[in-house]
């Protein structure tokens, strides 16, 4: 059976965007469920400026109240050499940088060309120089921009030789606004792989088009064994029109145990978490399984 790992995304890329804030203790408890449900990574929270994102303005306490779970990691985004700062203080395992291989996208998201994100990503490395934090570094858009449209694969191996040349131990490939379709994820990653054949590679999709589990499995056909996901199926990119949640994490999980792939994470108890993550946010999240069960939970034929 294959090994895929399973990191979870929902506690930052789903709650910064949210209408309400999360309390911090329920941010707590919600990440203690999902290092006990065992997923590989959780994507905890973002060391950036609360004015820019008021959800995320509890970074230091969140990222200081939760039980570690031996085997997990626990990784922060971070805009700039500040982030990296407050990251460290936090003994964050790993820090998640984010440029757009789109140069419209970029500056709409962070307002920088990528030539000045990969500058401020220099500075980061040199703050972060001499810990054992790790660095990943990710490509949004890069299957697709919803302002300049296709995204050229050469840009995008230009891109990861950058994070690399600055010490990025792992590279993530992101369908940022769900453009991504299954035959070219198994294009380019196929053609990442055989130039980085040791290369960590994480995928991550946006289910905007009803593409995201698809193009999951071209990316494990392609040999990509890392995938972000979002409990309940929560996120979304706010410069992005009509774009909808990540692909959701009990919902990816589900798909993956009964094709008899090898994962720590345990479905049970993350439809248990995505239940809970409803009645934190009162309201229903859009993934599939919490509404219509495991494919074994069987009912009754009625009598009558």
């Amino acid at each position: 059976m294959q090994r895929i790992y399973i990191q979870e995304v929902a506690t930052r890329d789903g709650f910064q965007i949210e209408e309400q804030f999360v309390p911090t203790e329920k941010k707590i408890e919600l990440i203690n469920k999902l290092g006990a449900a065992g997923v590989d990574k959780i994507e905890v929270t973002s060391f950036v400026s609360p004015k820019a994102v008021p959800n995320l303005r509890d970074a230091e306490e969140v990222m200081n109240g939760i039980d570690r779970k031996p085997g997990v990691t626990y990784t922060t985004l971070i805009p700039n050499a500040k982030g990296a700062e407050r990251a460290a203080a936090c003994e964050a395992d790993e820090v998640n940088l984010v440029v757009s291989v789109s140069e419209t996208h970029n500056m709409k998201n962070v307002r920088r060309t990528v030539d000045q994100s990969f500058a401020d990503f220099n500075n980061i490395a040199n703050v972060l120089s001499g810990t054992d934090i790790q660095i990943n570094g990710t490509l949004a858009t890069t299957f697709g921009c919803p302002f300049e449209g296709n995204i050229d694969e050469n840009r995008v191996m230009t891109l990861i030789e950058h994070y690399l040349d600055l010490g990025a131990n792992g590279i993530t490939l992101a369908d940022t606004t769900g453009m991504a379709t299954p035959k070219q994820v198994y294009q380019l990653c196929e053609q990442v792989l055989v130039r980085w054949p040791d290369l960590p590679v994480t995928l991550h999709f946006h289910n905007t088009r009803g593409m995201g589990l698809a193009n999951v499995m071209e990316g494990i056909r392609a040999g990509v064994t890392r995938y972000d996901a979002s409990l309940g199926g929560l996120g979304g990119c706010p410069f992005a029109p009509g774009a909808t949640g990540n692909i959701c994490t009990e919902d990816l999980v589900h798909m993956l145990s009964f094709m008899d792939y090898e994962m720590n994470a345990d479905l049970d108890q993350l439809i248990a978490a995505s239940k809970d993550l409803e009645t934190i946010l009162q309201r229903e999240v859009p993934g599939q399984i919490i509404k219509a069960g495991k494919i074994t939970d069987l009912h009754a034929v009625s009598s009558s």
